[in-house]
C-alpha cells in the first residue's frame, strides 16, 4: 500500500473531502472513484465512479464494498470513524448490510 494524502471533491455528492493518506471514499455518501490497482498507486486507467454496494461489519468496524459503474471492478475497504455509515443505513429502506 502506498499512502497518498489528497483532498478531493466527491463526484457523487460534491462533498469537499480532506484526505488523511488512507481516505479512498467520501465519508458523506461512501462513493469512491476507480483510480487504483493497488491501494494508493493511482495506476487504474478507468476513473469510473464506484457505488457502495454492501456494508458489512466484522465486529470491530464496518467495511464497504464498491462496484465500479464503468468497468464492474469490485473492491472492499474499511470505513473510517468519520464515515456516515449509521446515517446512510438509517435512510435506506433496503439496507446495504
Amino acid at each position: 500500500m502506498k499512502r497518498v494524502i489528497e483532498d478531493f471533491t466527491c463526484q457523487n455528492c460534491n462533498t469537499q473531502v480532506t484526505g488523511d493518506g488512507y481516505t479512498n471514499h467520501c465519508p458523506n455518501c461512501l462513493w469512491s472513484k476507480h483510480v487504483d490497482i493497488e491501494p494508493g498507486d493511482r495506476e487504474a486507467n478507468c476513473g469510473g465512479l464506484m457505488e457502495p454496494q454492501k456494508i458489512e461489519t466484522d465486529g470491530t468496524g464496518f467495511k464497504v464494498t464498491h462496484l465500479c459503474t464503468k468497468c464492474g471492478h469490485t473492491k472492499s475497504n474499511k470505513c473510517a470513524k468519520q464515515d456516515q455509515v449509521d446515517e446512510l443505513l438509517a435512510k435506506k429502506a433496503d439496507p446495504l448490510i
